[in-house]
């Protein structure tokens, strides 16, 4: 009868701690909006005209990346909104928008010196919309993450207390063996 209460203490901890279904699924949504609002821009981008203007082949590179990582993002956002309660899936979520930012600011310098200074100021601008759906999700895998300890503290404690339950009941007696019978 012990359990019942830690299994209570870790549904309280678990619906303080982390933001509900509904809140992350807002912010999913807002986060893969935005992501999505990069690909015309992207697709505006001539990094191949670049390279014969004197830009170094790595934008080319760069730039077919961020396309990827784009995609990528977005369908790591989807997952994570079926699954919220999955660590695993947040940090994914997370670290594909890190890298697309990543990858982005590097393309900026490119923009600006070989195609349209606009254009470059356009693609910091859409990141830069993203920011607080990406603060939200660090918040969010924050929160998780701290739940996720107390549940395992909680599991923990009550097996270790099972186990002593158990080592403290006397041995049963050996069945006898069939050849005894």
């Amino acid at each position: 009868m012990k359990f019942l209460p830690l299994v209570f203490f870790a549904l309280i901890a678990r619906g303080q701690g982390v933001s509900n279904e509904w809140d992350i699924s807002q912010t999913l949504d807002a986060l893969s909006a935005q992501a999505k609002r990069l690909k015309p821009i992207l697709d505006q981008l001539t990094p191949q005209e670049w390279v014969s203007k004197g830009a170094p082949q790595t934008y080319v590179t760069q730039w077919k990346g961020a396309e990827d990582e784009l995609g990528y993002l977005v369908n790591s956002a989807q997952a994570l909104e079926k699954q919220p309660e999955k660590l695993t899936l947040a940090l994914d979520a997370y670290f594909r928008l890190q890298s697309l930012e990543m990858r982005l600011n590097s393309l900026v310098d490119g923009v600006r010196n070989y195609q349209n200074p606009a254009v470059g100021d356009l693609l910091i601008g859409v990141l830069a919309e993203n920011s607080s759906n990406r603060d939200k999700l660090r918040q969010y895998i924050t929160d998780l993450a701290n739940t996720k300890e107390k549940e395992f503290e909680v599991a923990d404690k009550e097996a270790q207390r099972c186990r002593g339950v158990i080592s403290r009941q006397p041995a049963r007696p050996a069945a006898p063996s069939k050849k005894n019978q």
